[in-house]
């Protein structure tokens, strides 16, 4: 009896670990980071883009600056780039949900590990998109905040992982950074929204917390 309830007490307390997290996250989501009150004029548009899970950033080509487009795959017919950032191995071996496994979770969530941007190129606007009007400053903030998150060589250039794209209109970068539970591809999103006076979480592990700001 006494080592059954050792063993319950153990059980409770690594539960007590997942609950809390999820509980914590749904609190810390539904606090909301103010726009800046500044006036503004919100004449541009970016988008979020959502596969479920995973958010991504989407700019009109046309409103990537200068830094960020430098080195970045792209052609004449190209509209947006999307924008996204996670884990190394999470992926480059899950490109799809059949894809995952136990070993590549536990490792992406709570080990250590390398990350990449993700871009992808698109021809025409996606109908799931959400529209984001922002301002030029706002803009110019965001387009920093994507840019400093790539890795770049001694001579600036981005580095781009060849072949290694899920189909011709997409590539990986190697990225900075660290993934775990607590920084995810949907905080990576939030953050660079905060960091650019956007309304945002005051943190959100998950895609419905930022989404959520703009329904």
């Amino acid at each position: 009896m006494q080592v059954f309830k050792k063993v319950l007490k153990w059980v409770l307390y690594i539960l007590l670990i997942p609950v809390t997290y999820i509980v914590g996250s749904l609190i810390l989501s539904a606090i909301t980071i103010n726009r800046s009150s500044e006036s503004q004029v919100f004449d541009k548009s970016i988008f979020l883009s959502s596969n479920g899970v995973h958010l991504d950033i989407v700019l009109p080509i046309n409103d990537v600056d200068a830094p960020l487009l430098a080195g970045i795959n792209h052609g004449s017919s190209d509209r947006y780039l999307s924008f996204g950032w996670g884990d190394e191995n999470f992926y480059l071996n899950t490109r799809t949900w059949a894809d995952l496994t136990f070993g590549n979770a536990f490792q992406a969530v709570f080990l250590k590990s390398t990350t990449l941007m993700h871009v992808t190129r698109h021809r025409s606007r996606r109908a799931h998109w959400v529209e984001i009007k922002v301002s030029e400053s706002e803009l110019k903030k965001l387009n920093a905040y994507i840019s400093e998150t790539f890795v770049t060589d001694e001579n600036g250039r981005k580095q781009l992982l060849k072949n290694q794209g899920y189909s011709y209109i997409d590539d990986f970068y190697k990225a900075q950074g660290s993934y775990s539970c607590f920084k995810t591809c949907n905080t990576w999103v939030n953050a660079g929204f905060k960091e650019s006076g956007l309304k945002s979480c005051l943190w959100t592990p998950f895609d419905f917390g930022l989404l959520h700001q703009y329904e």
